[in-house]
């Protein structure tokens, strides 16, 4: 994902994470599926439990273990924006899930003498399993789509385009924006109309001003911001506009 961008890919390799993410959703589902066929298995066949001093003592040592790495995992993938290491991180958290639901099903079954508790956690915990793996397989989907920038990162880049058009009184305008986001990487491409007295130098200043605001807004943010007079479409939004079912620009 960080491999910087060649010939055959111009757009650089950002969207290498969602295929990290995606199969580590797979995998979730996978032992998920894996754990409810055993549990399934063990609850129409109930079968004494042994050994519960090793197994609940190891199963706590994992637990605490994994526990531990995913957390520091998830604060990673928080401040890198990573999609791969929260997918990483969430399938350790199966594991720590899982362990937390040994321990409990084996405690349950053993205090009562109820065999089938202890299936039947286990069966509660492979649907939560399964609803993390479905997750991230849908994120990483829709990664994969191109889908638009977080709500909060698109309203600042907004503040920011509202900030100059009032400084400029109103001169200053911009539209057709749209958004979208690769990996760690965001990118925004959008129309800043200007004056069609201004001067190229004097418009390709403002918006150099412009850019540098938005990337202080959100770091590493990648903006295309194409000029127009003030009032003026490009070729591509008349053509839309005029074709059926055309909403205008």
């Amino acid at each position: 994902a960080r491999r910087p961008a060649d010939e055959d890919h111009p757009y650089g390799h950002h969207k290498a994470e969602y295929f990290s993410s995606g199969f580590e959703g797979i995998l979730i589902v996978g032992a998920s599926i894996a754990i409810l066929w055993a549990a399934v298995l063990r609850l129409m066949h109930p079968q004494p439990l042994e050994q519960l001093g090793w197994g609940m003592g190891l199963s706590l040592l994992s637990t605490a273990c994994n526990g531990l790495l995913a957390w520091g995992m998830l604060r990673a993938a928080q401040v890198h924006r990573s999609l791969a290491l929260e997918g990483d991180a969430r399938h350790l958290m199966t594991d720590v899930w899982t362990s937390i639901g040994v321990v409990g099903g084996l405690l349950a079954a053993g205090a009562t003498g109820w065999l089938w508790l202890d299936p039947l956690v286990a069966i509660a915990v492979a649907l939560n399993i399964l609803r993390e793996g479905g997750a991230l397989i849908w994120r990483a989907s829709q990664g994969l789509m191109d889908e638009a920038m977080e709500p909060s990162l698109l309203a600042r880049v907004f503040t920011v385009l509202g900030e100059h058009n009032h400084a400029s009184a109103g001169v200053v305008y911009f539209d057709s924006l749209t958004s979208r986001r690769a990996g760690a990487r965001n990118y925004v491409d959008l129309h800043m109309h200007v004056p069609a007295h201004w001067t190229l130098g004097h418009a390709a200043e403002q918006r150099t001003a412009v850019e540098q605001a938005l990337m202080q807004a959100v770091p590493g943010l990648r903006a295309t911001i194409e000029l127009l007079p003030e009032g003026q479409a490009t070729a591509f939004e008349t053509a839309e506009a005029a074709a059926p079912g055309g909403t205008g620009t």
